[in-house]
């Protein structure tokens, strides 16, 4: 996945310039994004604060563990389901 040039607070702090009344076309050509850029940030992290978006990229990361978990369980699963078809 392909990482941000933006820290977090970074847009945090655009998103807050345009709360402040900034108009997004100014936004946009001041910190070199792209509108659907601006338009994805603002669905992803409008109205967050700092502790929020800290906590969500908390779960995030929780959320990659367990899916990576599962995963490993089901390999496990199919290599004895298949092992238990051979015997039979």
């Amino acid at each position: 996945m392909k990482r941000s040039r933006f820290s977090d607070s970074q847009i945090l702090a655009v998103l807050k310039q345009a709360e402040a009344g900034k108009t997004v076309p100014d936004l946009c050509r001041e910190h070199g994004i792209s509108n659907a850029t601006f338009y994805k940030w603002r669905a992803k992290y409008g109205g967050m604060d700092a502790s929020l978006l800290g906590r969500m990229k908390e779960l995030e990361e929780e959320n990659r563990r367990l899916k990576k978990l599962y995963v490993e369980a089901q390999i496990k699963a199919d290599i004895v389901a298949k092992a238990l078809a051979k015997k039979l």
